[in-house]
Formats: structure tokens, sequence, C-alpha cells
């Protein structure tokens, strides 16, 4: 089983905690990531090995909230 690091960001950017996890695939890692996100915790990422295989909010929605804001 692959394992991946699920890490979650705050407001500016700063990583507030992580964790690793051994999934069958990126689709569940990506439900994992989901489901253990704290309400405080404003961006998720997930990890595996040196790719970024997984983030919300994604870098294009990110770009679009910040222009309409």
């Amino acid at each position: 089983m692959p394992a991946y690091e699920i890490c979650y960001l705050d407001d500016d950017g700063a990583l507030t905690y992580k964790f690793l996890a051994n999934c069958e695939d990126d689709g569940r890692a990506k439900v994992l990531a989901h489901a253990m996100k704290l309400p405080s915790a404003k961006r998720l990422e997930v990890w595996s090995g040196e790719a970024l295989i997984y983030a919300r909010p994604s870098d294009m929605a990110q770009a679009a909230l910040l222009k309409a804001g």
C-alpha cells in the first residue's frame, strides 16, 4: 500500500498539522484527508513522496476567489 502525507494549513499557508497514512490508492487518500480535516484548517494537501496529488482549495479556485474579493 502506498504511503501518503496529509497536510493541513492555516490562512497564511503555515502548516498546522500533518500525518502519514497508508491507503490503497490516491482516491482513498483524498477521502481520508477530508474526513480528518478540522474546521480550523483552511487548506489541505495530499502528497505521495515528492508529488502533490491533491490540494483543496485548488490553486485555480483560490485565484478566482482573490479576484472576486
